[in-house]
């Protein structure tokens, strides 16, 4: 797996990263969901230089030109709740591709053991296309593991892209170890640790619930 980490050099992204872990921005729920989504934009911007184009000829008013556009087939699947805002930033780019949704949660049988409950899916067939996950937080690895068996009864991606904002070293080395080899991951930062709750230290609290509000 390639890790192409934005954080290494300096841009407007770590702007928007900066509001999302702000306490006294961060609970401002409509702008914490608009930075996702900004962040999400820029992530599948750097993310379309690594698919494959064809040339198309262009007919213009004026004439005709030849240009590169994108040829791969590509699917968006976010990880509910929190990818949804990441999802939409990826989509405003994108606008054209198939879009999946799926499920995951952890499921604790106590205070530091959890387990990855996946209850929901909704995808078309991924046979021969290109998959990008979308999933703010990537922290254990664990979830998108989870996720990624269950995709593959849709069929098997040629490539896997996958967008998060924040990831840990234990996370990437987790999800690098169970995908495909020819998997990229686009983050915005990398956060040294996670606590014993299995949650990103520093990171910025739980991205679903600073989204769309608590959970039971």
């Amino acid at each position: 797996m390639k890790t192409h980490n934005l954080s290494l050099s300096n841009s407007l992204i770590q702007h928007f990263v900066r509001e999302l872990r702000d306490i006294q921005i961060q609970n401002y729920g409509l702008r914490f969901r608009r930075n996702l989504e900004r962040i999400g934009e820029i992530l599948a911007y750097e993310m379309s230089r690594e698919l494959n184009y064809h040339t198309e000829i262009i007919e213009t008013p004026l004439g005709k030109k030849p240009m590169d556009l994108i040829q791969d087939r590509l699917v968006l699947c976010s990880v509910l709740r929190a990818g949804i805002p990441l999802h939409q930033g990826i989509l405003n780019y994108f606008d054209w591709i198939e879009n999946a949704f799926i499920s995951a949660y952890r499921l604790h049988t106590s205070e530091e053991e959890f387990s990855i409950k996946v209850e929901y899916l909704a995808a078309p067939e991924l046979n021969g296309k290109i998959l990008i996950l979308a999933d703010p937080m990537l922290a254990t690895g664990k979830s998108l593991v989870s996720v990624l068996e269950v995709l593959k009864t849709h069929g098997t991606p040629d490539r896997i892209h996958i967008i998060s904002v924040i990831a840990t070293p234990e996370g990437i080395d987790y999800v690098s170890k169970n995908f495909p080899e020819n998997t990229h991951l686009w983050i915005a930062a990398l956060d040294p640790e996670l606590n014993h709750h299995g949650y990103i230290v520093p990171g910025l609290g739980d991205a679903g619930d600073l989204s769309f509000g608590p959970k039971l």
